[in-house]
């Protein structure tokens, strides 16, 4: 046998290494952790929002502090007792492979137990720190002035209460389990707990304190039935609402109330059997807890769910659904005191060029497709190749000489990506190239030979919108850092134009001054050149967290932050504008709402767009306007909601962090939008809970849907996202800028609603639902849009523009306005070469819909008068992809169709064709400019023939076409 050689003896000087390296490690931790702190420090200080910053540390401190004392003083009291009480003599076999562990812990008991509870501790207090805003809700919350409807307790306890209650009850069973598990292991390492063997398997001792433990638990068990009342009013055991249904209210309460009863009795049962050291009778306890847990708390509600609700829901339920439409309707401000319901009888006949004088909606309709021209206004407007748009581009309106209408607006924004290869070095990307440079926007109803007709204010002009700062340090697509700032009397390095420099002023950024903060943020971005660079200096800021998003959500974590901030010119100055929501998840009855799904659409859908966070919420508000300073970062809260339960608990948290609505200039005012968050959940509750009769609520009777957007490709499926349009809402004098959306029938794709929220500051917020007759069959987007592919004139411009011209067609946004008595649809079709980094979208034709008929036209008055000389066409029924017969429309006997055909002498072969084509083209070009109705639908009807014979000889079909690239856009 050889002999134990033992383990080798570390060298004292192998030690020290050691201990260094393990020193060295810990203190690379720390200085990270520390480096993470303090960045974040320097940016509210710079920001001006040091209180909320020491607010929130101070809490999660204090919330460490109370939890790692609390968890690791549990365990080490637990370790203690159970060390102290251990057994002796341990009973022992042959092999103990416990014997190891045993020395271990005997030779180092004080290190053991108190290594073993800061680990805990430190655990514990890392997760409860992360609860802070639930207990600042706590201390700061107050009343709602709205009662439940089953315990009668005001909102606010539910809201502001109840989560902290149920906060501290899991803490309360955290500590309890760990301390039992350590109980447990303890005993079982020195004997008190044996799972085999001879003799007793357990120690008096050892029962003595499981028992406790246990019945502690089973105690605090007893105290969270009695809260876990509440709970049921979130319940979602109704399926098609939440909220204590008929079967929680007449079983599972009553059980509730039973079980909190029989965990009291089996907690005294634990507490008496640990004291006479007997274990039956905390056995007979704990199964008797168990045995009516399943059979009151289970079974009984499901028996009575099965036997008496299912079968009778129609009588049962519609008490607790009244409950559920009433706080749906109140938590997400759709009650019938903030939305106005008008009786909508949308014509189906009418004459197109009637439309034409209508002098508020149709002048204002939206030609330019804020989520298509991007790459246009990037290729018209960018000037350097690093500037650039973002992806989606928005809707805000001005007053220009008098007149008020829609824009396309932009930042012309610092791009980084954009940088070629030869430009990209630390010093260009982040201390030359820091800022972009102009507002440009674009009457949103007009174009100049297809594209946007620009008004620009940058450094080297002022357009109709002018700016007196039109540097933009801060922004969507400025995402990196910067360092800005020269020596008195230094060469300014910033490029402002390719002939002039610049050097930053602002009070935005935090000072580099001194080799420590310039330590700091060179461990913070891994970048050395911060120590080594000469070119930052005494004067030298950096400028970080520059997206307005992330800005406003640091300066107010609290906040749910919208996903469309957009630029506004607001005193010569260009903000950005976030809208920001309070939100809350216990609004009893209230419908759970998922913010991803609810805003989900087809631009989010397809990554055109960002999407919300999927929080879960039950309550929501947009309380808070927040404006960013595009050149020095500025960020302002605004209050606009000052009746706001969860607004004034978090003002008690943070006092004076948010101005008042008085504090809102008229101008500022002026650019507020109706958010497209919130406005996308409350249509998606509408759909339903418009409904206000609960029988009828649960027969899904007289429901909407959202329809999905029909621009885009067959591959994608979702609902069509809401636009910002000018429009004449029926009723009201004047245009309005509003958010819209349709809805259609339940599982149908008809019309059945219009729903608009007003933006203009004297009624901003007021929503209007029109509602149209269930009696008539108004076609629905998805309907329009197939009328518009299937119409021949347009299927000739599509397949002149794929086959002929090697372009792709786009449609764009399909808008539906209220006007004349009527419904307009309008949609521009756009046409971009296939080369994607040289070409870009061009507005080729206007598509409308009115009163059943189809009209193509290079502007919204000629296709107007273009659907004046048509009859009126069937509308397909696309509901459930079905293809079938529709109602047919009243026709116009004075009309000329468009699918009426000339008598042509076929082509003798495809280049024979060809040429006609381009002949039959030419002739409808002649044929608008005179103006002829007459001869301009004689000359379509020649351009469908010419078509047609082309594609029989070149051994294709209309159908067999390639499908085309589609895209929409939400405002």
């Amino acid at each position: 046998m050889r002999p134990n050689i033992g383990v080798p003896a570390m060298s004292r000087r192998a030690k020290r290494v050691l201990i260094a390296l393990v020193s060295l490690a810990v203190l690379a931790v720390l200085w990270l952790q520390f480096v993470g702190v303090f960045v974040d420090w320097l940016w509210f200080r710079e920001a001006g929002f040091n209180e909320v910053f020491t607010t929130q540390v101070l809490t999660r401190v204090v919330l460490f502090a109370i939890a790692a004392v609390l968890a690791g003083g549990v365990v080490f009291l637990s370790v203690l007792m159970a060390y102290r009480s251990r057994p002796v003599f341990v009973p022992t076999g042959e092999v103990d492979p416990l014997a190891p562990y045993r020395i271990l812990v005997t030779s180092r008991p004080k290190l053991f137990s108190i290594g073993l509870s800061v680990a805990v501790g430190l655990i514990c207090g890392l997760s409860a720190q992360a609860n802070w805003q639930t207990v600042q809700l706590f201390l700061h919350g107050g009343n709602f002035g709205t009662v439940d409807a089953e315990f009668g307790h005001d909102v606010g306890f539910y809201v502001f209460k109840l989560p902290f209650i149920q906060l501290i009850l899991g803490w309360a069973f955290a500590g309890i389990v760990l301390a039992f598990v350590a109980v447990a292991l303890l005993q079982y390492l020195f004997g008190g707990l044996r799972l085999s063997g001879p003799g007793r398997r357990i120690t008096s001792q050892a029962a003595l304190q499981l028992s406790l433990l246990v019945g502690a638990f089973v105690l605090v068990k007893a105290v969270q039935y009695w809260f876990d009342r509440y709970a049921l009013l979130f319940s979602n055991r109704g399926g098609t609402f939440t909220g204590a249904s008929y079967t929680d209210v007449n079983a599972v309460l009553p059980a509730k109330i039973i079980l909190m009863v029989i965990a009291a009795i089996c907690a005294v049962g634990f507490f008496v059997g640990a004291f006479l050291r007997s274990i039956k009778l905390p056995a007979i306890a704990l199964a008797l807890l168990v045995l009516s847990s399943v059979l009151i708390g289970g079974v009984w509600p499901l028996i009575l769910q099965q036997v008496v609700v299912n079968p009778n829901a129609i009588t049962r339920e519609p008490e607790y659904i009244q409950h559920n439409i009433d706080a749906t309707r109140a938590a997400y401000d759709i009650q019938d005191d903030q939305i106005n319901y008008v009786s909508y009888d949308a014509q189906l006949t009418g004459d197109p060029r009637a439309v034409v004088s209508d002098n508020e909606t149709v002048p204002n309709a939206r030609i330019l497709d804020p989520n298509i021209l991007s790459p246009t206004f990037i290729q018209q407007q960018q000037l350097e190749n690093f500037y650039g748009f973002p992806d989606q581009l928005s809707v805000d309106r001005y007053t220009v000489n008098g007149v008020t209408k829609d824009y396309v607006v932009a930042a012309r924004e610092l791009n980084a990506a954009g940088l070629a290869e030869n430009q990209r070095n630390w010093i260009n990307e982040h201390l030359v190239f820091t800022h972009g440079n102009g507002f440009v926007a674009a009457p949103a109803n007009t174009v100049a030979n297809g594209y946007p007709d620009y008004t620009v204010s940058d450094l080297s002009r002022q357009g109709d919108i002018p700016v007196t700062e039109p540097r933009i340090y801060y922004g969507q697509l400025t995402t990196d850092y910067a360092i800005v700032g020269a020596e008195p009397g230094g060469t300014p390095r910033e490029f402002d134009t390719r002939t002039t420099n610049y050097t930053y002023t602002g009070a935005g950024g935090v000072g580099l001054g001194n080799i420590f903060q310039r330590l700091v943020f060179a461990t913070e971005y891994g970048d050395a050149n911060f120590l080594f660079s000469s070119e930052i200096n005494g004067n030298s800021k950096i400028l970080y967290n520059r997206d307005p998003q992330e800005r406003v959500r640091k300066a107010a974590p609290f906040l749910t932050v919208d996903t469309k901030p957009y630029p506004a010119v607001v005193s010569g100055r260009i903000v950005w504008i976030v809208d920001a929501y309070t939100t809350a998840q216990n609004y009893p009855y209230s419908q759970n709402v998922t913010l991803s799904e609810a805003t989900n659409n087809s631009l989010t859908e397809r990554g055109a767009a960002q999407g919300q966070l999927p929080e879960q919420v039950s309550y929501i508000r947009n309380s808070v306007k927040a404006t960013v300073d595009a050149y020095d970062g500025t960020v302002t809260l605004y209050s606009t909601d000052d009746a706001d339960p969860v607004l004034n608990a978090w003002e008690g948290v943070f006092p004076d962090l948010i101005k008042p609505s008085s504090d809102v200039s008229e101008e500022l005012r002026s650019h507020f939008r109706y958010p497209q968050d919130l406005f996308e959940v409350q249509r998606s509750l509408l759909v339903k809970y418009h409904v206000g009769n609960p029988v009828e609520f649960f027969n899904n009777a007289g429901f909407w849907r959202v329809p999905n957007d029909p621009t885009v490709s067959d591959t994608v499926v979702a609902p069509q996202p809401p636009y910002y349009l000018q429009v004449q809402v029926p009723g009201e004098e004047g245009s309005r800028f509003e958010l819209t959306s349709v809805l259609t029938g339940f599982q149908r794709e008809f019309m059945s609603a219009y729903v608009s929220a007003n933006s203009d500051p004297d009624d901003y917020g007021k929503l209007t639902v029109l509602r149209l007759p269930t009696d008539t069959q108004t076609p629905g987007p998805s309907q329009v849009q197939q009328l518009f592919k299937t119409t021949q004139e347009i299927s000739s411009l599509v397949v002149l523009a794929t086959q002929q011209n090697n372009s792709r067609v786009i449609f764009g946004n399909l808008l539906t306005l209220p006007v004349n008595n009527g419904l307009l649809y309008v949609q521009p079709l756009y046409i971009q070469g296939q080369q994607a980094t040289t070409s870009y979208p061009q507005l080729s034709r206007v598509l409308v819909w009115y009163a059943g008929r189809v009209g193509v036209g290079e502007t919204l008055a000629a296709a107007l008068t273009n659907a004046a000389s048509k009859a009126p066409v069937q509308t397909p029924d696309t509901a459930d992809g079905a293809t079938t017969p529709p109602q047919t429309l009243p026709t116009d006997t004075g009309t000329t169709s468009s699918s009426s055909t000339a008598t042509l002498t076929p082509p003798a072969d495809a280049g024979a064709a060809l040429a006609a084509l381009d002949a039959a083209s030419a002739e409808l070009e002649t044929a608008k400019t005179s103006g002829d109705l007459a001869q301009i639908g004689a000359a379509s009807a020649r351009l469908e023939q010419a078509v047609n014979d082309y594609l029989a000889l070149a051994g294709t079909s209309l159908s067999a076409a390639p499908q085309t690239p589609t895209t929409s856009a939400g405002g």
